[in-house]
């Protein structure tokens, strides 16, 4: 059944999307050290299994009450596999048809869903990335502007809303306010910039680390490598007070530890993330660090 418009707006509690956010924060004792407590923001829990069901939630939320998201338009985006697969879900549950636009190295598995939710993916170089996946879109767009909807995830200022409005008061709540260190990584930018601009206005002592690849050619799937990628619109440099650049082979330990020390799964990103967040506490001698786990493990990250 297609929900759209006004009817949409009188029923937002009532469908698949009231599943997305409010997911668990858990101790990782195993990677602490005295004085330093760290938590882990688990949003592999989203009904997704990823953070990007916030914004695609929040982009799509947005298109329909604005009017750019009308009936008959397919929602169009690049996407490296966890945005595409949100956006499948929730067009699915929405109504609408969803052309998704991705390296042709996108995740088998990732793949499987974004078609098992009936969207078309459209795959584009390999060695292009993502950013030969966002030019295509642009391309397409451009082409035949009447026929769909651009979410535009890398541009769209609803992306960090959505963790403004929800990822951040859950952190802030979750922690009762103690949070003295915020950690996630950058691919568009928009769960580090919702978030810790969120979290300063509650408190601005917090720190705001960012995390990025090591380098170019990385295994990282869903992180920019920002110096040498094509970088999003909404990425500010000035929100982060300090940044780690971490390597594929210890992102990659770094998630095999966390499944066998504290039986949690999480993909290259989480791993990446997790380990900035090891280096950061081995110069605290005190403090609560929250870091962001985007998603589950990857069928490529064995």
């Amino acid at each position: 059944m297609t929900v759209v418009g006004a009817e949409l707006l009188r029923t937002e509690s009532e469908g698949l999307w009231q599943l997305v956010g409010k997911t668990p924060l858990l101790r990782l004792r195993s990677f602490e050290k005295p004085g330093v407590k760290l938590y882990a923001k688990c949003e592999m829990f989203n009904p997704g299994g990823s953070v990007k069901d916030r914004p695609a939630l929040s982009i799509l939320l947005d298109g329909i009450r604005s009017g750019h998201l009308s009936p008959g338009k397919s929602i169009l985006d690049a996407t490296s596999g966890n945005m595409g697969v949100s956006y499948s879900m929730l067009a699915a549950s929405l109504g609408y048809r969803a052309v998704m636009v991705s390296p042709a190295n996108i995740s088998p598995i990732k793949l499987r869903k974004m078609k098992a939710f009936g969207a078309q993916v459209i795959l584009t170089d390999a060695l292009e990335g993502i950013d030969g996946a966002i030019q295509k879109v642009r391309e397409m767009y451009e082409q035949e502007p009447e026929k769909y909807f651009y979410a535009d995830q890398y541009s769209n200022p609803a992306n960090p809303r959505a963790h403004y409005e929800s990822t951040g008061p859950e952190v802030w709540m979750q922690t009762g306010g103690k949070i003295t260190h915020f950690v996630a990584g950058v691919g568009t930018s928009g769960t580090l910039q919702g978030t810790a601009r969120f979290l300063k206005e509650k408190n601005p002592r917090i720190k705001v680390v960012e995390v990025q690849p090591e380098d170019e050619f990385h295994g990282i799937e869903g992180l920019k490598h920002m110096a040498s990628a094509l970088r999003p619109s909404l990425y500010r440099e000035d929100i982060a007070d300090n940044r780690y650049f971490i390597r594929t082979e210890d992102a990659a330990e770094t998630s095999r530890r966390l499944a066998r020390s504290e039986g949690l799964l999480s993909g290259y990103s989480g791993g990446a993330a997790l380990r900035a967040a090891v280096e950061l506490i081995e110069e605290l001698d005190e403090g609560v660090v929250v870091v962001v786990l985007p998603d589950g493990y990857g069928d490529s990250e064995r």
